[in-house]
C-alpha cells in the first residue's frame, strides 16, 4: 500500500478520482491544511487524520463525520471566506474546500479537544429526556430572570453571523414537462429516456458530480463500462441535449401542490474567488407536469452503547472516501452491520491495503457470496455477535464484541468503526407531496404508495433493489425508447432495526438514536413509559427527527424502539411529517434580491415623475408610493393641506387616483356573479351608470367598497381600495372555483393597466371638457354615476363621472403608458384656472367633511353595513349574497351596536387623536367602560373647525350626547353629531 499517510487517517496514492496535482489550502480551527481540488471538508480533514469535527448539541460529546452526504448531523461547521462571509451550521460532508477556506468547529469553549461544556455529559441523568418541560415550569417568577436567558445562550450550535450579508443571490423560475430529482442509475436513466420523447427536463442532483451510490460502488457497470464512468457520459449527453438541464450541487428542498418544485443552487460555495457578477445561491422555482423522484436510500446507523466516537460512521461513507476521494478512514478498521452492503465496504478497504480487524454481523445468516468474498480475502467474520461497547476518548480505540445472548465479551482495537443496519428508503419529497406511504414488514421500511400529484418514485426510493428492475422501472418513468442494461458483483440482503429495538434498556449507557440532538434510546423508552404513545408525541418530548435532521437517520430506529415498548408493529406507531425545506436553506437564498431597497417593493403609479416635479411628498400606503400633499415654499403639511381644501372646494384639484383596485368582471354571467359577492343589485344597473358597492364577508362584516361601473351588459369595471385590490381579487377567484364553478365569468386584475386622474371642484368639468372628444358631459348627458368610453386627446378612455369629495367630479382612465401625456394637458389647463393639485391627505379631509368612510380606517373587521350607516346599500330583495345569513345574526341587529358618527369637540381648534377611546363618563373608574373610539381626525379649514369620525355604541341613538375622549394630559368633550359636516344636501355633487 502506498499513501501518505498520519496518525488514523491517510490518502491512499492511485485511489479515488481527484486529481493529486491540484491542491487547495483551508484551516480548521486555526491550523492549517492541504486538500485536493474536490475535497469536501470532511474528506479533507480525514485525509489529514483529523476525525475529531465537533461536539454534540446537549452533552458536548466528541464527535467525528457519519456520513457523506446531506444526512450528516454531526461534523457541522463554520464555513468563512473572511470576516463578511461567514456560514454557520454547514455540514462537512457536503461543502467542498476551495483555497483559503476558513473552517472552525462549533458548541465547544475553548477549544475542540478541551471543552468545558463536556461537564453536561457527567450531568446527563438531570437532561432526560423531556426535563426542560419539567425543570422550567417553577418556580414561576424564575423563568424570565433565569431560565430564559440560559436557555437562549445555550440554544443552537452555530453562531449567526452579524454582519450584513455582503453576497447576493439570484432567482428564477422555470416550466417543464418532467423534474428528475436525483442523478444515481434510476434518476439518469429516467432522464435519459423523457429526454428521448423530446419532453423539457430538468434534472437536479445535490452532489457536484452525477452517480448517487456509483460515487462509492465501483462493482456495477452499466452497458458494459464502469457505472461511473457511464454516469458521467451519461450527464454529457444530457448537457448536450437543447431540451435538457442538468444541475449539479442543487437540492430539490420542497415539493409542493400542483407539482410546484423548490429548488436551491450552489452556484459559487465551491469556487475559491467568486465572480462579483455571479450569485451565491440561486433558488430554482419550478413547475413540472411530471416529476420523478429519484432519491434514493439512506443507510441505517446501528445503535448500541457509545456508538458516537469519532471514527464511527456509515460504511458507505466509509467506502465514498475511499472509492471517490481516496481516502481511508483508518488504518485498523471494524465493520458492525446487519445488511450485506457493510461488507463491500470492508472488501474495497481490504483491497486497497487497509487492515480489517473483523465484521462483526448480527445476523446468524448472513449473504453468503459476500461472507466468502469478505473470507477468501482474510477477514475474519463474526456471525450472530454484536458490538456491545466502544472505547477511546476523542477516537475510538476498541470496540466491544459478544455473542448474541452471551456475557462474554472481546475487545478488538481499531481506529475506526463502519456501520450499517441496511438503507432507508428517502420518502421525504414523496411525504412532503402529501403521497401515502405503505409498510414493507420483509425489509423493515416505509415505501411509496399512493400518488396524490403527477409524480413517480423510482429505484431505491421505491423499494427497487435489483439492477435489472431498477433500470426497467426507471426507463419506463421516463417513458421514451431506451435500452440500458447493468450488472452488480453482490445482491444485497438483510436491514434490520430489530437490531436496534433492545438497545437502551441498561439506564447506564448512552446509544444514540439522534445524533444531532443527542436522543438516545432510553430517552424512546422513557418517552413511552411517561406516557407518549404517539410518535410525533414522542419527537416532540425526546426531540427526535427534529429540526435540519428530519428524521434521515433516526426515525426508523425511533419508530421501532417505540414500537417494542408498546408491543405495536411499527405502522401502528404512525410516522412523523417530514417537512419541507429537506436539508436547511439560507435566507439570502429565500429572500434572494427582496433585501434593502427591495425588501418591500415600492409600487409607483404611472404618474410619480410627474408628481415627484411638482414637488409632492409621498406617503407609503401599503406598497404603493402616494403623493401626499404639494408643499409651496414656506408651508408645512398644514398649512399645505388647508390650502388644497380650500381650493378643491372653491375651485377644483387634481388628484392621481391611479392606486385604486381595478377589476374587469366579464362574461354573460358577470351581472349574476356581482351579486352574490356584493350587498347590493347589480342586475337592475343599466350599461353607462355606476353603483357604490359594499362587499361583505361570510360573518357580515364590511369587507370591502367602491364604485363598480357597468360598461355593457356583460362587462363591469370594479374598484376597490387601494389598499384592498390584491384580497378582493382572490376573494372573488376563490369564490367563482369554489362555489359559483357553473358560472361563465371572467376576471382580470388592471390595476396597473390605468392611470387614473381625478378632476374634483366646481370646475371640473370646465377643466376637462374640451380634451374629451366626442361626450356631452353636461348634467343631462352624463349625471353623476355616469361612466362612458371616449377619447381623451385621441386616448382610449373610460370616463367616470363620480366623486369622493362631494364636489363635482370625473375621473379620467387612460391606459398606463399614456397616463403623464394626459395629466400634463390636464393639469396645464387646471393650473391656468385656478386650481392645485392635491394629495391623500386633503382627500382624507374632503372626504370625511362628506362623511364618506375609508374601509380599513373607519372600519375594523367588525362592522356591519347598517353600523356604517349603509344600510340602504344592502338590498332588501335579494335572496342571496355573501353574508346574508351572518347579517341576520341577532347580534349583529342589535341597536346598541357600535355604529359610525360625527363627533365635535366643544373646543373647535381642539383636533382629537385617532384611535381615542370615548366614554360617557371620565370620572369613572378604572378600568373605564369603553363606548368606542375616534376613527377619523382633522381639522376642516373649509369649516373653520375640527372634524371627527367615531365608532359609538348605539351611536345615532346619542346624537346631542355630550361624550367624553380621555387623553394622556386632559379631557376632550365631543358632541355626537351626524357624519355629514359639509353640504349635507349634497347639491354640490351634481354641479
Amino acid at each position: 500500500m502506498s499513501s501518505s499517510r498520519t496518525i488514523g487517517g491517510f490518502r491512499i496514492k492511485g485511489a479515488g478520482r481527484l486529481t493529486p496535482a491540484r491542491t487547495a489550502r483551508f484551516t480548521f480551527d486555526g491550523k492549517s491544511y492541504t486538500a485536493l481540488e474536490g475535497d469536501t471538508v470532511a474528506s479533507a480533514l480525514l485525509a489529514n487524520g483529523v476525525h475529531l469535527m465537533g461536539r454534540s448539541f446537549k452533552y458536548h460529546r466528541p464527535r467525528g463525520v457519519l456520513s457523506a452526504g446531506a444526512e450528516e448531523p454531526n461534523a457541522l461547521m463554520d464555513v468563512a471566506r473572511d470576516s463578511a462571509r461567514r456560514q454557520p451550521n454547514v455540514r462537512a460532508s457536503v461543502q467542498e474546500v476551495f483555497d483559503g477556506a476558513i473552517i472552525s468547529s462549533q458548541n465547544r469553549w475553548p477549544t475542540l479537544a478541551f471543552d468545558t461544556g463536556a461537564i453536561n455529559n457527567l450531568l446527563s441523568p438531570l437532561f432526560a429526556a423531556g426535563f426542560y418541560y419539567k425543570t422550567f415550569m417553577w418556580p414561576k417568577e424564575a423563568w424570565a430572570k433565569l431560565y430564559e436567558p440560559i436557555i437562549r445562550r445555550a440554544a443552537g450550535l452555530g453562531v449567526a453571523p452579524k454582519e450584513a450579508d455582503p453576497d447576493h443571490y439570484a432567482n428564477r423560475f422555470a416550466h417543464c414537462d418532467v423534474l428528475v430529482a436525483g442523478a444515481g442509475i434510476a434518476g439518469l436513466t429516467a432522464a435519459l429516456s423523457a429526454a428521448e420523447t423530446g419532453a423539457e427536463v430538468i434534472l437536479v442532483d445535490e452532489r457536484a458530480e452525477v452517480g448517487g451510490a456509483l460515487l462509492f460502488d465501483g462493482t456495477t457497470n452499466i452497458n458494459g463500462q464502469p457505472g461511473f464512468e457511464w454516469a458521467q457520459e451519461a450527464a454529457a449527453r444530457l448537457e448536450a441535449m437543447p431540451n435538457v438541464t442538468v444541475l449539479t450541487r442543487t437540492t430539490v428542498f420542497g415539493y409542493y401542490n400542483h407539482n410546484f418544485i423548490g429548488l436551491v443552487e450552489r452556484v459559487t460555495d465551491h469556487l475559491p474567488r467568486p465572480g462579483r457578477h455571479l450569485p451565491r445561491e440561486r433558488l430554482w422555482q419550478v413547475r413540472a407536469k411530471k416529476v420523478v423522484l429519484a432519491t434514493g436510500s439512506i443507510e441505517r446507523h446501528m445503535v448500541f452503547a457509545n456508538n458516537d466516537r469519532p471514527g464511527i460512521m456509515l460504511a458507505s461513507a466509509a467506502r465514498t472516501y475511499l472509492n471517490h476521494y481516496g481516502v481511508s478512514v483508518g488504518a485498523k478498521v471494524g465493520v458492525y452491520t446487519a445488511h450485506d452492503s457493510a461488507y463491500e465496504a470492508a472488501i474495497d478497504l481490504k483491497r486497497a491495503g487497509v487492515d480489517i480487524a473483523a465484521i462483526v454481523d448480527c445476523r446468524s445468516e448472513p449473504g453468503e457470496a459476500v461472507v466468502s468474498a469478505a473470507r477468501s480475502l482474510g477477514i475474519e467474520v463474526l456471525t450472530g455477535h454484536s458490538v456491545v461497547d466502544t472505547s477511546g476518548r476523542l477516537r475510538i480505540s476498541s470496540m466491544t464484541v459478544a455473542r448474541n445472548g452471551s456475557k462474554n465479551t472481546r475487545k478488538i482495537a481499531v481506529d475506526a468503526l463502519l456501520m450499517s443496519g441496511g438503507w432507508t428508503p428517502s420518502v421525504h419529497l414523496f411525504s412532503q407531496s402529501r403521497g401515502k406511504l405503505k409498510f414493507d414488514k420483509a425489509n423493515d421500511r416505509f415505501l411509496p404508495d399512493l400518488h396524490v400529484q403527477d409524480c413517480v418514485s423510482i429505484g431505491a426510493c421505491n423499494g427497487t433493489d435489483d439492477l435489472s428492475a431498477l433500470l426497467a422501472e426507471a426507463s419506463a418513468a421516463g417513458g421514451g425508447p431506451i435500452s440500458i442494461s447493468g450488472t452488480s458483483a453482490y445482491a444485497w440482503t438483510g436491514g434490520m432495526i430489530g437490531a436496534a429495538e433492545g438497545a437502551g434498556k441498561d439506564k447506564t449507557v448512552k446509544a444514540f438514536v439522534d445524533f444531532q440532538h443527542d436522543v438516545t434510546a432510553k430517552d424512546i423508552r422513557l418517552a413511552v413509559r411517561e406516557g407518549m404513545h404517539s410518535i410525533e408525541h414522542i419527537k416532540r418530548f425526546t426531540t427526535n427527527g427534529m429540526a435540519s435532521d428530519q428524521g434521515k437517520l433516526s426515525n426508523m430506529h425511533g419508530l421501532a424502539i417505540a414500537a417494542e415498548m408498546l408491543g405495536r408493529e411499527i405502522p401502528q406507531v404512525g410516522l412523523t411529517t417530514f417537512r419541507a425545506p429537506y436539508t436547511p436553506v439560507t435566507y439570502g437564498t429565500l429572500v434572494a434580491h427582496s433585501r434593502g431597497d427591495l425588501f418591500d417593493p415600492a409600487r409607483k403609479t404611472p404618474l410619480h415623475g410627474e408628481l415627484a416635479k411638482a414637488g409632492a411628498a409621498f406617503e407609503d400606503v401599503g406598497n404603493w408610493k402616494r403623493a401626499w400633499y404639494f408643499p409651496r415654499r414656506g408651508e408645512d403639511m398644514a398649512a399645505a393641506v388647508n390650502r388644497e381644501c380650500r381650493t378643491v372646494r372653491a375651485t377644483a384639484g387634481v388628484f392621481d387616483a391611479s392606486t385604486l383596485g381595478k377589476i374587469e368582471v366579464v362574461g354573460p354571467d358577470a351581472a349574476k356573479f356581482l351579486n352574490l359577492l356584493y350587498t347590493n343589485a347589480w342586475d337592475t344597473l343599466k350599461p353607462g351608470k355606476c353603483r357604490y358597492g359594499i362587499m361583505t364577508r361570510e360573518d357580515g362584516f364590511i369587507y370591502d367598497d367602491g364604485v363598480v361601473g357597468r360598461l355593457a351588459e356583460d362587462r363591469f369595471h370594479v374598484t376597490t381600495t387601494t389598499g384592498g385590490a390584491p384580497r378582493v381579487m382572490a376573494h372573488m377567484e376563490d369564490y367563482l372555483q369554489t362555489e359559483f364553478p357553473d358560472l361563465k365569468v371572467w376576471l382580470t386584475s388592471t390595476t396597473e393597466q390605468w392611470a387614473v386622474i381625478a378632476v374634483q371642484g366646481p370646475k371640473a368639468r370646465d377643466i376637462i371638457a374640451p380634451l374629451v372628444d366626442g361626450l356631452d358631459l353636461s348634467n343631462e348627458a352624463f349625471p353623476h354615476m355616469s361612466v362612458a368610453e371616449c377619447t381623451v386627446m385621441g386616448v382610449p378612455a373610460r370616463l367616470f363621472r363620480m366623486s369622493f369629495t362631494g364636489e363635482l367630479g370625473f375621473e379620467v382612465n387612460v391606459p398606463a403608458d399614456y397616463g403623464a401625456a394626459v395629466w400634463k394637458a390636464i393639469w396645464e389647463r387646471a393650473e391656468g384656472m385656478g386650481a392645485c393639485l392635491y394629495g391623500t391627505e386633503t382627500m382624507h379631509v374632503l372626504r370625511a367633511e362628506k362623511g364618506y368612510i375609508i374601509v380599513g380606517q373607519d372600519t375594523d373587521g367588525t362592522v356591519t353595513p347598517d353600523d356604517a350607516g349603509l344600510s340602504w346599500a344592502v338590498s332588501k330583495k335579494k335572496t342571496d349574497f355573501v353574508g346574508i345569513r351572518g347579517l341576520k345574526r341577532p347580534d349583529l341587529m342589535r341597536d346598541n351596536r357600535k355604529q359610525l358618527v360625527g363627533l365635535l369637540t366643544r373646543d373647535p381648534i381642539e383636533v382629537l387623536e385617532e384611535g381615542g377611546q370615548i366614554v360617557a363618563d371620565p370620572d369613572q373608574p378604572k378600568p373605564m367602560t369603553m363606548l368606542g373610539h375616534v376613527t377619523s381626525a382633522y381639522w376642516s379649514e373649509n369649516l373653520g373647525r375640527s372634524i371627527a369620525i367615531g365608532l359609538v355604541a348605539g351611536g345615532r341613538a346619542r346624537m346631542g350626547e355630550t361624550l367624553y375622549v380621555p387623553m394622556k394630559d386632559k379631557v376632550v368633550e365631543v358632541e355626537v353629531a351626524d357624519m355629514v359636516f359639509f353640504d349635507k344636501d349634497g347639491g354640490r355633487i351634481h354641479g
